[in-house]
């Protein structure tokens, strides 16, 4: 139901996750993909793509690079705006951070995750991100 066709940055250093997220997300839901692997180069690589959406492990090697991650996209006033999905097993450090990611309206889909799950929680962010502000 995309009026235009969203561009998704899926941020992960599992090859095998991108793949199935580019088949799934581009092949079959007609989305735009863009994949990255290497954590450190995450946050410019966002920056450089100008992504509709960024669906984000935060698990690259060690929390804190993911973490850093997180907080320099919700941070900077450029990518503020960008709705971002996480994704990771790392249930007890998304427990501890809820509120923090309550607060910059960080949707949070732990793994393993339902497809279809998948699919509503990115149409949701991107809805809410289509959505005029007051």
């Amino acid at each position: 139901m995309n009026h235009y066709k969203a561009h998704i940055a899926v941020i992960n250093d599992d090859p095998v996750f991108l793949g199935l997220m580019n088949e799934l997300l581009e092949s079959e839901e007609g989305y735009r993909v863009s994949t990255c692997r290497h954590g450190d180069e995450a946050y410019q690589f966002v920056k450089d793509a100008h992504p509709d959406l960024v669906i984000l492990d935060i698990l690259f090697g060690s929390l804190d690079a993911g973490m850093r991650m997180l907080e320099l996209l919700t941070l900077d006033p450029q990518t503020r705006p960008i709705p971002v999905i996480v994704c990771s097993a790392a249930d007890h450090i998304l427990n501890d951070r809820e509120d923090w990611l309550r607060q910059f309206d960080v949707e949070v889909l732990p793994k393993p995750f339902d497809l279809d799950v998948l699919l509503q929680t990115i149409e949701m962010a991107l809805n809410r991100q289509r959505a005029p502000q007051n």
